[in-house]
């Protein structure tokens, strides 16, 4: 999205590669006739067999999981919304990793939260000290009947409004956390199992990460797979923008922000596996709710990298954060959008868009899904057999 909600600070404020992948598979009619081959058929089949196959690592797979095989890609804007962050587009190589198939939902939040008492960011109070320095020196500090748990809850305005204020359909609402995602006269039942767990702070996914034995995925990583081992493009769908005719994913349906429309049967997120997987079997990479990522944002981060090598390997993103809008703020990386993500407002419906949040901030449209690799994976298989 163009705008970022973490602005209030804290929580208060809150084509070689395409040659490779498109190469059909040869069947001669009679295996004593030589296949008939273009020359660039010929080409492309010289090369496929130099390289290494793409193989699913042996059986046990980790539960919930699909493979993300090893590979390069360029990484960046596609597309007339790509917006200046995402320059310049580079060459990233990474090697193979385990994603979670579908992002984190309230049941499985709800076991890690069962298992080990874990009480998350927006279950918390604000700490001032924290708040403060994040704020121009001398801001006065707010009456403490404001520091009380909360979190940022969409709540559409009774007509249009200027798009340039996003306080007019964001509210920080006492008591909306993950159990009570509308706030407190709002609950959680079994029904709303299968929905995405939201109001975690990037600091909550991590927990759950270590909990899991897993880790958030880098931006990298991120894009990637959202690509499904196909070329980097403007959506992941294709060229095709999203529209009330057109409903690709989990997105804004209506006119933004005053008249939601359920085009799709969702008015919020969706079930983690209510939609189309795309060829890796990723589901809801794009829209539904935002993804934490491991990094750090800054908004010169593919400048720096481009400049060190031409194909940058396994990238981790950087050692801090610096939001030049924002530079007290300290802000972590979002992928993929979610289901506020409209073209009159935002276009972060993209493989490439990159938003920017501060760590401690969770809101009623942004999760995570966690990787693995898979030596990690064979090493927590060795520790759960071993006898205690």
């Amino acid at each position: 999205m163009t705008f970022s909600i973490s602005s209030v600070p804290a929580r208060l404020a809150t084509a070689f590669c395409a040659l490779l992948l498109s190469i059909p598979t040869l069947l001669a009619a009679d295996s004593s006739t030589e296949q008939c081959l273009t020359p660039t058929s010929r080409a492309a089949s010289l090369l496929a067999s130099s390289q290494p196959a793409a193989t699913t690592p042996p059986k046990p797979h980790p539960p919930g999981m699909v493979w993300i095989p090893a590979g390069e890609f360029d990484m960046g804007g596609v597309g007339p919304e790509a917006r200046p962050d995402e320059f310049p587009v580079h060459r990233v190589r990474l090697d193979g990793f385990w994603m979670d198939a579908t992002e984190i939902s309230n049941a499985e939040f709800r076991r890690f939260v069962e298992e080990t008492g874990y009480i998350t960011t927006a279950e918390k109070n604000p700490e001032w000290e924290e708040i403060k320095k994040q704020l121009p020196p001398g801001t006065p500090k707010p009456d403490d009947s404001v520091l009380v748990p909360g979190s940022l809850v969409f709540s559409p305005p009774a007509g249009p409004v200027p798009l340039n204020n996003h306080s007019l359909w964001w509210q920080w609402v006492k008591g909306a956390d993950w159990k009570h995602p509308l706030g407190p006269h709002s609950r959680l039942s079994k029904a709303h199992d299968s929905l995405p767990v939201v109001h975690v702070s990037w600091d909550d996914a991590v927990a759950f990460c270590q909990w899991a034995g897993k880790r958030l995925p880098t931006e990298a990583e991120w894009e990637y797979a959202s690509l499904g081992g196909e070329p980097a493009r403007r959506f992941t769908w294709g060229d095709t923008p999203p529209s009330d005719s057109f409903v690709p994913a989990n997105l804004w349906q209506g006119d933004f922000p005053h008249n939601p429309k359920t085009l799709d049967g969702h008015l919020l997120s969706a079930p983690v596996d209510s939609d189309t997987p795309n060829a890796y079997g990723l589901h809801h990479m794009i829209g539904n709710v935002w993804e934490w990522c491991a990094d750090w944002y800054r908004e010169d981060t593919y400048k720096r990298r481009a400049e060190i090598d031409a194909v940058s390997v396994n990238p981790q993103g950087p050692d801090s954060s610096l939001d030049p809008s924002e530079p007290s703020v300290p802000k972590r990386v979002n992928r993929g959008g979610s289901f506020l993500c409209d073209a009159s407002y935002c276009a972060s419906y993209r493989p490439a868009a990159r938003m920017k949040t501060s760590p401690d901030s969770g809101m009623i449209h942004t999760g995570f899904r966690p990787v693995l690799s898979d030596p990690d994976w064979r090493r927590l298989l060795e520790k759960n057999e071993k006898p205690d």
